[in-house]
């Protein structure tokens, strides 16, 4: 990797030696301790792969309702090979994964827009603002708006 970002101090000689140096990294990643799960992902019928396909489904509908029938019906694979699958991948399951998107989303927009908390549960797909409010707080130890408060001066104070 030092050698590829080295490589920006000498622009005529990118176009050449950064295809050969990206080859190495990647030569070496998969011989490297991990190299049989970047293969599996490589591969378009792997396991691996089709969880990788759902997880990106996911993140692209987290607002919508999501059934986990449709995602193993992505992936392939049984509703209960999906899940052990899935779980193994991400360490939880669909509607965790997605509920985790969902509110890492509110969060971004709370912190990064001048939006009120109930809209933005909303606009993620909660259709309950005490439902939202409370997942919330589960995650990030305070409800969104005293969350927001405290992340924006804790921005301001270091500043």
């Amino acid at each position: 990797m030092l050698r590829l970002l080295r490589l920006l101090d000498q622009p005529q000689h990118v176009a050449t030696l950064a295809p050969l140096v990206e080859r190495e990294i990647l030569y070496r990643l998969l011989l490297g301790s991990r190299g049989d799960m970047l293969r599996q992902l490589a591969l378009p019928t792997s396991q691996l792969s089709q969880i990788n396909r759902t997880i990106g489904f996911i993140r692209r509908r987290f607002d919508q309702p999501i059934r986990v029938a449709e995602l193993a019906d992505l992936a392939s694979m049984s509703s209960p090979s999906f899940h052990r699958h899935f779980r193994a991948v991400t360490g939880m399951s669909p509607l965790q994964f997605q509920k985790r998107i969902r509110l890492q989303e509110a969060r971004r927009r709370l912190l990064s827009e001048d939006v009120a908390a109930a809209n933005v549960g909303m606009e993620v797909g909660y259709e309950s603002p005490s439902q939202f409010s409370r997942e919330y707080r589960r995650l990030f130890g305070a409800p969104p708006v005293r969350d927001a408060s405290l992340a924006r001066q804790g921005v301001e104070a270091g500043a």
